[in-house]
């Protein structure tokens, strides 16, 4: 005898097992509008968590077409999350899984008839822009920072949406345009992306950043992960449509940094640093490149008006409690039991 499925809305997520998929997964799992979670990830993880099952698969690859069109089939929605960071030496490899994989991800989901598709956009995806507040909508131009692959990739998403939506109107499509996200659990995962995975979280201490270099356009916003999570959330289970900056309240700059580290604010040319930066990043010694770097720089400040009024969002923690977490998180080698987020304070 068959069983009948679960009472509630039953929501797939890809990228489950990340900074932001661990979250997103464990508020949707929480509601009870939610009847059950599925997880897509690369590997499956250790992690449990209730009222969430795990499936495996690579977006990378041509032939994951047709087992995620069978995995999406049935489902009320699909929160589309996955994304690869690395190699930023081999930018094919990147576009394969993040572009090419999220390509399939829309296709999938409108050959299976999912109603609705929440995608996670980037403050990256959009054009260079103002550093100062109240900083711009979502009708900000989308064509991001051209030399940087994360950017390029993200605005090119931005023209797919557009196209898929025009062919697929009785598809729900929403896109999410968050600042950088933290929290404490991700930190192991973020030092080993950006800083390296030989570089020991223990060398962030206060007592040895003396000073904080205060660069020209050095103006970002944050949001804690676990509030990003609860704008998807309601993206998922209201009848919203078109994109959503999502960010804390307050900008991030040098003064922040230093009263975070307990340090100097010291003026730095920005061409110092990115020389240094590209130096090591062409000898294999970081990750990060210098064209992300370059990004980052101008990328501008976000008006979150339209995910307060219309999603009824607000963060609940301050940008400040967010970078605090990220930074203890990576002190503490902190992880969770998936292959992303394994914490370990070096290697």
């Amino acid at each position: 005898m068959v069983s009948d499925p679960p009472p509630g809305k039953r929501i797939v997520v890809t990228g489950a097992t990340g900074n932001v998929g661990t979250s997103v997964v464990t508020a949707l799992s929480q509601d009870p509008e939610v009847g059950s979670v599925l997880g897509l990830a690369r590997r499956r993880p250790k992690l449990w968590t209730e009222g969430v099952e795990w499936e495996t698969v690579d977006l990378s690859q041509p032939e994951s077409a047709g087992p995620l069109e069978d995995l999406l089939r049935g489902a009320d929605a699909v929160v589309h999350l996955a994304w690869r960071f690395q190699p930023t030496h081999d930018p094919v490899v990147t576009w394969q899984t993040n572009v090419l994989g999220s390509i399939r991800v829309f296709e999938a989901a409108a050959e299976a008839g999912v109603p609705a598709l929440v995608h996670a956009s980037s403050v990256g995806a959009y054009s260079p822009g103002p550093k100062e507040e109240p900083g711009v909508d979502e009708q900000w131009p989308t064509h991001g920072w051209p030399d940087a692959a994360y950017c390029r990739e993200k605005a090119y998403l931005e023209r797919v949406l557009d196209t898929f939506e025009l062919r697929h109107p009785q598809i729900r499509v929403v896109r999410m345009r968050p600042g950088f996200l933290f929290k404490e659990t991700s930190a192991s995962e973020q030092r080993r992306i950006f800083a390296g995975r030989y570089v020991p979280g223990g060398l962030l201490r206060p007592d040895l950043f003396p000073f904080v270099p205060d660069l020209e356009g050095l103006r970002f916003q944050v949001l804690h992960t676990d509030d990003a999570a609860e704008a998807y959330r309601l993206a998922v289970l209201q009848d919203v449509r078109g994109a959503f900056n999502l960010a804390a309240d307050s900008v991030t700059d040098a003064r922040q940094l230093a009263e975070l580290l307990d340090a100097r604010v010291v003026r730095v040319p920005r061409a110092v640093v990115r020389t240094a930066l590209a130096a090591a990043w062409q000898a294999h010694a970081v990750p990060a490149s210098p064209h992300l770097f370059d990004a980052v720089l101008r990328l501008p400040v976000l008006d979150c008006t339209r995910a307060h009024e219309v999603l009824g969002w607000r963060p609940a923690h301050t940008a400040a409690e967010a970078l605090s977490a990220f930074l203890r998180g990576v002190r503490q080698g902190a992880g969770e039991d998936t292959a992303p987020l394994a914490g370990k304070r070096v290697g």
